[in-house]
Order: structure tokens, then C-alpha cells, then sequence
């Protein structure tokens, strides 16, 4: 498996896959051919798709600004490899062909080509949670621990700006109000949400600022704001808010959140290892799902649980949204995405306390349940996955400018 900081990208949303991927690639694709005199960028599949929506054009076209760029769509047209697929030409000025390369935007902003991988170096030898688990098990460590193993001392520092960021994000949207772009007319909801929650007490007062705290990472996204992938853009919301609460409510220090954050890390890490967070792959349970499981395993590490009270937490995360479709109204990183965001934060605390009143053992374990995951969105129709043409996205019922 590669670093977590493969996993845990800052950056602009609002999607990882379908900005933050082509964007790498673009800038790849013209670091090698800089003095080329003409351009051509075929986006097919989901990348088309919604690609207006996530804003993939205007990714590319900051890429190639001030060259002679020629963007093509091809919604219907979805190449074997992966579904987010992307086509870059540099031609002559005689219109010759001097390079022509496809890249894939997997998820999470990371990017594969047809000969190999473009990514980070491999530095995890263990890449399942049962072998992780034995680890654990036979030198007596926590998950956290393996992660410093593998990643030496340096990561903390990394996450250490991924927490900063995440922080950032929560209070930068809560304090922001007004309407979202993109033409939903889709009004900030954080803002009037903490405002209220205020007024609240007890258990009411805090799941409302749970929700307040999801609402601002999602809602910073979509509107293209800084933020962490976690396990991708779309997803977003879901682990910070969750820390954040347990900063909040439960005065966690710095140093306990750094290890939540390396333990969901690792989890997402052997989903996007052993099958995908791409919602143009496997739908919205391989993006939300994981996130879920990311912040289940982390709530439950952050209230003494044992590895495998955190193996449990995240399986359910990632079990309770199977099936779930990736199905973006308008192709815009909001309905239903941000609610998702929302109620999977909410679910992980479910999960939390659910898997401490337990002794850790159950029947489906995760590398199982991950197993099941791709699977499932492998069998979805295409319509289903980020595509805009299945589900809720099918919808006539909304008011668009």
C-alpha cells in the first residue's frame, strides 16, 4: 500500500476524481510537452458525465491556460480500464501528432495510466486487516503504531497539516452563509444549524453540532473551498466532523487526534488498496462508505477501544452503506452528497458506541465486507455511478437556473 499521504490530500474540491485528478494529469501531460502548439483533451464516461458539474473543464483549462486547447466530451463513451477516463494529444505546428496518453482518475486525486501506476512508492507490507490485526496481536500494538512503523516518524508532522486543514474547514464553513454554486439554488446550512443547535441541550445540543460540523466541510467543497480528502472531496465531511465533535465535546488533545487520524488513514487505505473509493467505480458506498468506516474506527480508538472493537466500527461503516448509488443531481458535489456526508458522521458515532458494548467479535470482518463492496458496485449499472443519468440525478424536479 502507498503512504497515507496518498490518501489524505489538501486541496480545492469539489471533487478529488473529477478535479483534482485530471488536474494532476493535465499538469503531467504539459510538464512534458510544454512548447507543443496545439492541445486536445477528450474526457469520457463519468468524467463527462458530470464533468461540468465537478468542474473538470475548468480544472483542465487552468492547466493549459494560454495554449490552444481543444476540450472534447464523451458522456457515452466509457474505456476498459476505469471510468474516469481522460485522453491528452499534443500535436505540431503541422498538426503532427507528437504524443497521445490516457490517464484514469481512480479516486482520492490519484491517477493511473495503462502501463503503470503513477503514484507513490509501495511502503506497506502488510495490505489486509486481518494480517494487520496479527501484527497487532503477536507485538502487542495498536493500529496507529503500525502506521508510525511504516511511515516513520515524519507522518506526524503530515498529519499535522491534514488536522490543521480539517479544522479550518470546519470553522471557515460554519461561519459562511448564503447560496452554493452551481445552480441547485442550494442555501449554506451550517451557519442557521449551529445557531441552533445553541439554543439546544444535552445529547440534542451535540448530535446538532455534529451535523453543523459536516454541513461546513461538505458545503466548503462544493463550493470549491480548501479541504482534505478523507478518503475523497465527496466525502469529505464525514471524518472531520467527527473528530472535531470529539475535540469539542470530549477535549481530546492534539497527539490523540494525530493517531485517530493515522488509524482512519490505514483503514481507508486497504479499501482504496483492495477495492475503490471511486464513486464513478463502485458508487457512493466506495467513497461515503469508506469515510464512514474511516471515522467509525477512529471515534472508536479515540474512546479506548481495542483494535478489534476498531476493526468492527469500521466494518459496520463500510457494511451499513453497501448498494449505496453515486447519483450527483446535476453533477454537482450537493444532492444528496452533502446530507450523505451528514448522517454517515452521525452513523460512525453509532458505531462507535455499538462496537465498545461488544467484545469486538462478530461475523463479517472488514476484508470481507471491502471484498463484498466491490463486488456490489462492479454489478451496479453504469447509471448508478456518477454518471448523473440513474437515481436521484433522474429526477425533473428541481429548479435549475
Amino acid at each position: 500500500m502507498e503512504s497515507i499521504k496518498e490518501l489524505y490530500r489538501i486541496g480545492y474540491g469539489p471533487s478529488s476524481s473529477h478535479t483534482m485528478g485530471p488536474r494532476k494529469a493535465a499538469e503531467q501531460f504539459l510538464l512534458r510537452h510544454p512548447k507543443a502548439d496545439k492541445y486536445e483533451v477528450t474526457l469520457f464516461g463519468s468524467l463527462a458525465a458530470t464533468g461540468k458539474g465537478h468542474l473538470t473543464g475548468v480544472a483542465i483549462e487552468k492547466v493549459f491556460e494560454e495554449k490552444d486547447l481543444n476540450l472534447i466530451w464523451q458522456p457515452e463513451e466509457f474505456l476498459k480500464r476505469h471510468p474516469n477516463a481522460l485522453r491528452f494529444k499534443a500535436f505540431s505546428a503541422s498538426d503532427e501528432l507528437i504524443e497521445e496518453w490516457t490517464a484514469y482518475s481512480i479516486g482520492g486525486g490519484a491517477i493511473i495510466d495503462d502501463n503503470s501506476e503513477v503514484s507513490a512508492q509501495k511502503i506497506y507490507g502488510l495490505t489486509t486487516m486481518d494480517e494487520i490485526l496479527e501484527w497487532c496481536k503477536s507485538n502487542k500494538k495498536q493500529l496507529w503504531e503500525y502506521v508510525e512503523l511504516m511511515e516513520g516518524d515524519g507522518i506526524w508532522d503530515y498529519l499535522d497539516e491534514v488536522w490543521t486543514a480539517m479544522k479550518k474547514a470546519v470553522k471557515r464553513g460554519m461561519n459562511k452563509e448564503g447560496e452554493l454554486p452551481g445552480g441547485l439554488e442550494l442555501e449554506r446550512k451550517s451557519h442557521s444549524y449551529r445557531l441552533k443547535a445553541k439554543t439546544l441541550s444535552g445529547p440534542m445540543r451535540k448530535r446538532s453540532m455534529l451535523y453543523a460540523f459536516a454541513l461546513a466541510v461538505s458545503e466548503e467543497n462544493s463550493s470549491g473551498g480548501v479541504i482534505v480528502t478523507a478518503p475523497t472531496c465527496g466525502a469529505c465531511g464525514v471524518l472531520p466532523a467527527v473528530l472535531y465533535y470529539h475535540k469539542k465535546f470530549y477535549k481530546f488533545g492534539k497527539k490523540d487526534v494525530l493517531k485517530a487520524l493515522a488509524t482512519a488513514g490505514l483503514i481507508g487505505n486497504l479499501v482504496k488498496t483492495n477495492a475503490s473509493i471511486s464513486g464513478a467505480e463502485v458508487g457512493c458506498q466506495g467513497e461515503v462508505g469508506t469515510a464512514c468506516a474511516m471515522a467509525s474506527g477512529a471515534a472508536t480508538q479515540l474512546h479506548g477501544g481495542t483494535v478489534y472493537q476498531v476493526e468492527y466500527s469500521a466494518e459496520m461503516g463500510l457494511e451499513h452503506h453497501l448498494g449505496l448509488t453515486c447519483d450527483p443531481v446535476l453533477g454537482l458535489v450537493q444532492i444528496p452528497c452533502i446530507e450523505r456526508n451528514v448522517f454517515a458522521a452521525a452513523r460512525a458515532l453509532n458505531h462507535n458506541t455499538y462496537a465498545l458494548l461488544s467484545d469486538g467479535r462478530h461475523r463479517i470482518s472488514f476484508d470481507q465486507v471491502t471484498e463484498t463492496m466491490m463486488k456490489t458496485g462492479l454489478d451496479l449499472p453504469y447509471t448508478y455511478k456518477e454518471t448523473s443519468l440513474g437515481g436521484l440525478a433522474s429526477l425533473k424536479v428541481f429548479n435549475y437556473k
